[in-house]
C-alpha cells in the first residue's frame, strides 16, 4: 500500500521522484561501492518513460559519484531535474515540483526509509509516497497509467529537457525578449488532423484548462466523425525551434458556412504561451477567413482559469457580439460568442514562420 490516502479515482501522476539507496539501486553506495539495478527497476523506468511520465531523483548522496552510476548504468538521460545532496528530501521534492510547475498531487515519491516518506509526506500532504518495495506494483497502478498513448507522450521527457536548456539560455540573453524569440527559429505548423492525430488532440484538450477558450472536451469518437464531416475543419498545431520539437501545441475545430466560420474549439499548450503561439493562430485563422471572404466567429466561455486566453482573442481583434453564427441568441452568462472585427494582419506573427494549408 501507499501512504496516500487519497479517496476517489486518483489523479494522474506527472512525475515520479525516486530515491536511489536500497530503493532505485540494490545497495548503498558510499558503504557498498558497488550497486545493481535490478531488471524489474529498469522496466519500470523504461515503461514510464514511455507513458509520458516524467522521472527525478531526490538521493541523499555525494552529487558527482552518485550521478555517475547513473551514467554507468546507462538510466540517466531519463532523470530530470536530479536533486543530490544532503538537504532534506521534502525541499528537493519542492524545489523539482516547482521547477516543472507541476501540482503536488500529481508527483510521487518512493523511498525505502520510512521516516524519508514521513517526512515528505508531513510537509507535502498531496505527494503521495510509495515504500520500494512496490516498485514492481506501479505499472499496475491506476494513477501510473494516462490512459492514452501517443507519439508526444512517448518524448514528453527529451521536450522538457530540451525546454531547460531554452531556458537557460534565455535566462543569460542580453535584449529584448522578441530578440530572443527570433533567434529560437520558431515554426508552427498548422495541419488538418488524421486518425492517427486524434489521441493527441484528445489528450491536448484534457491537460489544457488555461488556455482553453471554452473548456470543452471532445471524445475520439465525437473527433472521428467530425474528420468525415465536410463543413469541419479539426486542425492539430505543432511547434519547432532550434533545440527540437514542442510537439503538439494546439487544437482548433472550425465549422464552415458560406458566409460564417465558426470557431468553436481552440486550446494551446501553456508551455508556449510565452512564444505567442495562441495570437498567431488566431492572426493566421483570421487571415484564411478574409481569403475566403467570410467573417470569423468564436465560442468563448469565461472560467477562472482561461483569462489568458481571453486576453489573446481581444489581441487578436475579437469581440462580443450578442447573435451566434447561425443566427441564434447566444447563452447568457459566462458563454459568449465573439467576432472578428479587425482586418486579417500581416504577417501574423513577427517571431513565427507559419507552415500551414490554404483553408478557403
Amino acid at each position: 500500500m501507499s501512504d496516500n490516502n487519497g479517496v476517489g479515482t486518483p489523479v494522474t501522476v506527472k512525475c515520479l521522484v525516486w530515491d536511489l539507496d536500497n530503493t532505485l539501486w540494490q545497495g548503498t553506495l558510499l558503504e557498498d561501492g558497488e550497486v545493481s539495478l535490478p531488471d524489474s527497476v529498469r522496466e519500470v523506468i523504461v515503461e514510464l518513460d514511455a507513458r509520458g511520465i516524467l522521472q527525478s531523483v531526490a538521493s541523499k548522496n555525494d552529487h558527482e559519484p552518485a550521478w555517475s552510476r547513473l551514467e554507468k548504468l546507462g538510466i540517466a538521460e531519463y532523470f530530470v531535474l536530479p536533486q543530490i545532496g544532503w538537504g532534506r528530501k521534502s525541499d528537493s521534492v519542492a524545489q523539482i515540483a516547482e521547477q516543472l510547475k507541476f501540482a503536488h498531487r500529481t508527483i510521487a515519491f518512493i523511498d525505502d526509509q520510512p521516516a524519508e516518506r514521513a517526512e515528505v509526506a508531513f510537509h507535502h500532504s498531496e505527494v503521495r509516497c510509495y515504500a520500494a518495495e512496490q516498485v514492481d506494483e506501479l505499472l499496475k497502478l491506476p494513477e501510473f497509467d494516462p490512459g492514452t498513448r501517443t507519439v508526444d507522450s512517448a518524448r514528453r521527457r527529451e521536450m522538457y529537457q530540451a525546454g531547460f536548456r531554452r531556458e537557460a539560455e534565455r535566462s543569460e540573453f542580453n535584449g529584448p525578449d522578441e530578440e530572443f524569440l527570433r533567434t529560437l527559429e520558431l515554426v508552427l505548423g498548422i495541419g488538418r488532423a488524421s486518425a492517427d492525430d486524434l489521441a493527441r488532440v484528445e489528450e491536448l484538450t484534457l491537460r489544457t484548462s488555461q488556455m482553453n477558450a471554452t473548456g470543452v472536451h471532445y471524445s475520439d469518437e465525437t473527433l472521428r466523425g467530425l474528420l468525415a464531416d465536410p463543413r469541419h475543419e479539426v486542425l492539430v498545431t505543432t511547434m519547432t525551434d532550434r533545440f527540437g520539437p514542442h510537439g503538439a501545441v494546439g487544437v482548433m475545430l472550425l465549422e464552415k458556412h458560406p458566409s460564417v466560420w465558426h470557431l468553436k474549439l481552440l486550446a494551446t499548450s501553456c508551455r508556449v504561451v510565452s512564444f505567442g503561439a495562441g495570437a498567431t493562430i488566431l492572426n493566421w485563422l483570421a487571415d484564411q477567413a478574409a481569403r475566403a471572404g467570410v467573417h470569423l466567429a468564436a465560442d468563448f466561455r469565461r472560467t477562472d482559469r482561461n483569462r489568458m486566453m481571453e486576453i489573446a482573442y481581444r489581441f487578436a481583434g475579437f469581440d462580443d457580439q450578442a447573435c451566434d453564427c447561425r443566427g441564434e441568441i447566444s447563452p447568457s452568462g459566462e458563454e459568449i460568442q465573439l467576432l472578428h472585427l479587425e482586418p486579417a494582419r500581416q504577417p501574423v506573427s513577427p517571431v513565427i514562420r507559419v507552415e500551414a494549408p490554404e483553408l478557403a
